[in-house]
């Protein structure tokens, strides 16, 4: 009896099965790195957004519910609101804040073009003492001047009582916008001014047309902070509006509303929430032209 033999070769092994366990772990891996990532970045998205929920949510509650410590309201009282509108002098606040913010951020975008690009382009005798002089005024506090400041405008310009003495000197210039955009504008390449004047155009309009158009991202970082700071300002407005209630603005005025309606959480968090939503709009809708010049904004010298 004979025996046939199986000629066929034994099968080689591959290192399919090796690669397979190899992406199988790269994919764990990323998955697990993606849940650390995204675990960390929701937990810091709560821990900024729950208070904002709590006051909201407070803002929408009955006097008795939002003293007694619920998170949630039983019903939705939407008129606190309205009561908060119609508190007397709260829609003048409302006024004296965008005409503050809005004049004080025009008057400093105005002020600031000129004098950044006049530092970062032009070369003149003692342009690095002008900029360290520049520089050298944010290291003032305000405190300081505040006392002959006032008598000035009081006593001199008798503008005491008003919002004035602080939207007039935005006109004049911001040490920290002028800085912070002629750190931008040292960015823009020298070629493309000097084409625009051998094309005939002058200083004037060489700005206006070339520079002025490559600089959005820096110019609305120096509006959205200008805007911010006099919206949220309070030490300006208690020491030039204090004596007068039609000048006073939202941050000043909401002090007087929190004291007025001290056991009423819940208005005094509509009001909160109202003074706050302008400022969040604002830069919900402008975050991306804010953090490109922020971003874009280098240290060259």
């Amino acid at each position: 009896m004979t025996t046939t033999l199986d000629a066929r070769p034994a099968p080689v092994r591959t290192g399919h099965t090796g690669d397979g366990t190899a992406r199988t772990r790269a994919r764990r891996t990323r998955l697990l790195h993606w849940i650390a990532v995204h675990t960390v970045a929701v937990a810091a998205a709560l821990f900024f957004v729950l208070p904002f929920v709590f006051v909201f949510l407070t803002s929408v509650m009955s006097d008795g519910q939002a003293m007694s410590g619920e998170l949630w309201p039983d019903r939705w009282h939407w008129s606190n609101y309205l009561t908060v509108f119609r508190t007397p002098g709260f829609l003048d606040w409302w006024k004296n804040s965008l005409m503050y913010a809005g004049l004080g951020t025009l008057f400093t975008v105005c002020s600031a073009v000129p004098v950044a690009y006049a530092l970062a382009k032009f070369r003149f005798r003692g342009r690095r003492t002008a900029l360290v002089l520049v520089l050298a005024t944010m290291m003032l506090p305000p405190q300081v001047v505040v006392i002959p400041m006032y008598l000035v405008w009081a006593q001199q310009f008798h503008l005491a009582g008003s919002l004035w003495p602080l939207i007039i000197p935005t006109a004049f210039g911001d040490a920290y916008s002028i800085f912070l955009l002629r750190q931008f504008l040292l960015t823009v390449p020298q070629e493309y001014l000097e084409s625009a004047k051998v094309d005939g155009c002058g200083e004037l309009r060489t700005l206006l047309r070339i520079v002025v158009p490559m600089a959005r991202p820096g110019i609305a970082a120096i509006a959205l902070f200008q805007f911010f700071f006099c919206w949220n300002d309070y030490f300006g407005p208690q020491i030039y509006a204090a004596q007068n209630p039609a000048a006073w603005t939202l941050s000043y005025g909401l002090e007087s509303f929190k004291s007025a309606h001290s056991v009423n959480w819940n208005l005094t968090m509509a009001a909160t929430l109202l003074v706050m939503a302008p400022v969040i709009l604002v830069f919900f809708f402008a975050q991306k032209a804010f953090v490109e010049g922020v971003t874009l904004t280098g240290v060259k010298g």
